[in-house]
C-alpha cells in the first residue's frame, strides 16, 4: 500500500521532525538546500530524522533541479550538470533512491497567491493563463521546443550513466501549469505523450520516471486520461513519487483547493493507484499558505496530510474486507 510522506527542507528543525512523527508519518521528502548537498551534511540529516523514527524516502535540490543552466542551455551548464551529478552521489552513498528533475527553469508559474472563490478564505497559488500570457519573456529571450529538448537529451547524456553507478533513479515533474508555452519558456512535459517522448530519449532506462503530479494531470484538459495513465505508467513502473492534489478547474483558470473542494475525485484516484498496484510514496504537494503568504501553513498541510491519511486508511479496509469475502462484487 502506498506510503504517505511529508515535505520539508534540509533546514527543519526537531520540533518539526516531531510534529511529523506525530502525525503517524515515517518517510520524509526532502528538498536540501544548497549548503547542505554534501556527505556529511544529507548524513546529518538522516541521522536527526533517524532518531525521530523518520526515514528520507527521496530528496532534490531546487538549485539544482529547476536550474536555468541546466535547461536553458546557458554558459555554465556543463559545472551545473557536474553539481547535479555530485549530488546524486551523495544521495547514493546516503542510501536514498530517488533524486528529482523538473525542467522549469523559472519554476511554477501562477498569477498569485491569495484568497479565491474556492479557498474558504485562505491563501492557495491560483492561475490565470489569460493573465500568464500577457506578460512578458522570463528570460533573456524566447527558446523553442527543439532548444528545450536538446538540452534535456544533453543532461541526460550526462547524468544518466551516474543514476546507474549509484543506483539513484531521476523523478521528472511535468511542468505546470501544463502547457505548450508560456512567457518564452517551452514546457518539457506538459502531457502523456511528452513523458512518453521523455522516457523513448533515455532508451527506456528504469533510472528515468515520473513524480506523478496529480494536479498537472487535473489542471489541463489535454494532459491525458488520468486513470489510464496511472495504469499504464504503474504497469511499467515509471511512477516514483505520487504528488496528490485538487483543483477547482481546468485552465485557464484554476485554483488550489482542499482535496474536498475541488472538482476531482480524489478517493477515486487513490483507488486506482492501489488497484493499479502502485505502492510507493504519496505526499500532499501543495497546501494553504500562511496569511502573510510566505510558506505554506502548518496547520494547513497537518489537516491536508490527515485528511489524506483519512482516505487510505479507508481505502485500505475496503481492501481488506474485499480480500477477506472472495473479491470485488462478492
Amino acid at each position: 500500500m502506498m506510503k504517505v510522506q511529508a515535505n520539508c527542507s534540509s533546514r527543519m528543525t526537531d520540533e518539526e521532525m516531531q510534529a511529523v512523527r506525530g502525525m503517524g508519518i515515517r518517510y520524509l521528502a526532502v528538498n536540501f538546500l544548497p549548503d547542505a548537498v554534501d556527505y556529511d551534511s544529507v548524513m546529518r540529516f538522516a541521522e536527526r530524522a533517524a532518531a525521530h523514527d523518520l526515514q528520507i524516502a527521496d530528496a532534490g535540490c531546487p538549485a539544482l533541479q529547476k536550474c536555468p543552466e541546466i535547461h536553458l542551455g546557458k554558459p555554465g551548464r556543463d559545472e551545473w550538470i557536474e553539481k547535479y551529478n555530485n549530488f546524486t552521489r551523495v544521495l547514493g552513498k546516503a542510501g536514498i533512491k530517488v533524486n528529482y528533475i523538473a525542467w522549469q527553469p523559472n519554476g511554477i508559474f501562477r498569477s498569485r497567491i491569495g484568497v479565491g472563490k474556492y479557498t474558504r478564505g485562505e491563501k492557495a497559488m491560483i492561475c490565470d493563463m489569460d493573465e500568464l500570457y500577457a506578460r512578458p519573456v522570463a528570460n533573456d529571450r524566447a527558446y523553442t521546443q527543439e532548444e528545450i529538448w536538446d538540452n534535456f537529451k544533453y543532461f541526460l547524456d550526462r547524468a544518466l550513466p551516474v543514476c546507474e553507478e549509484a543506483d539513484v533513479r531521476l523523478a521528472l515533474h511535468p511542468n505546470d501549469p501544463p502547457v505548450p508555452e508560456v512567457c518564452g519558456v517551452p514546457s518539457l512535459i506538459w502531457n502523456t505523450e511528452c513523458y512518453k517522448k521523455a522516457f523513448e530519449l533515455a532508451g527506456n532506462s528504469p533510472y528515468l520516471g515520473m513524480k506523478m503530479c496529480v494536479g498537472c494531470w487535473l489542471e489541463s484538459r489535454e494532459f491525458g486520461d488520468l486513470m489510464e495513465d496511472i495504469r499504464t505508467f504503474t504497469e511499467q513502473g515509471k511512477i516514483f513519487v505520487v504528488h496528490f492534489r485538487n483543483v477547482s478547474g481546468t485552465m485557464p483558470y484554476f485554483e488550489e483547493t482542499l482535496m474536498e473542494d475541488g472538482y476531482a475525485d480524489m478517493y477515486g484516484i487513490l483507488e486506482q493507484l492501489a488497484r493499479c498496484g502502485y505502492d510507493g510514496q504519496i505526499n500532499i504537494d501543495h497546501s494553504f499558505f500562511n496569511p502573510d503568504g510566505k510558506g505554506m501553513s502548518k496547520t494547513s498541510e497537518a489537516y491536508f496530510m490527515g485528511y489524506l491519511k483519512g482516505m487510505l486508511g479507508s481505502l485500505e479496509r475496503q481492501l481488506r474486507l474485499e480480500r477477506e469475502n472472495g473479491g470485488r462484487n462478492a
